[in-house]
């Protein structure tokens, strides 16, 4: 494998992220709702289900009666 010099290293990876499409403020503000929308979404969901286990569970080995 050939050796790169530092100095071109660096040049090469300036160009790189010269190609990059960085998101506009807006689209970063946007993407960020939806993340913690869905963490919610998903928390509520995860909830709901443990305890539709959890009395599952306790119905089937009859804990607390």
């Amino acid at each position: 494998m050939a050796r790169t010099s530092p100095f071109k290293f660096l040049q090469e990876v300036r160009a790189e992220v010269n190609k990059v499409t960085w998101p506009s403020r807006k689209e970063t503000m946007i993407t960020t709702a939806m993340v913690f929308v869905m963490v919610a979404a998903a928390s509520i969901f995860f909830m709901l289900a443990d305890q539709v286990i959890r009395v599952l569970v306790t119905f089937v080995l009859g804990v607390g009666h």
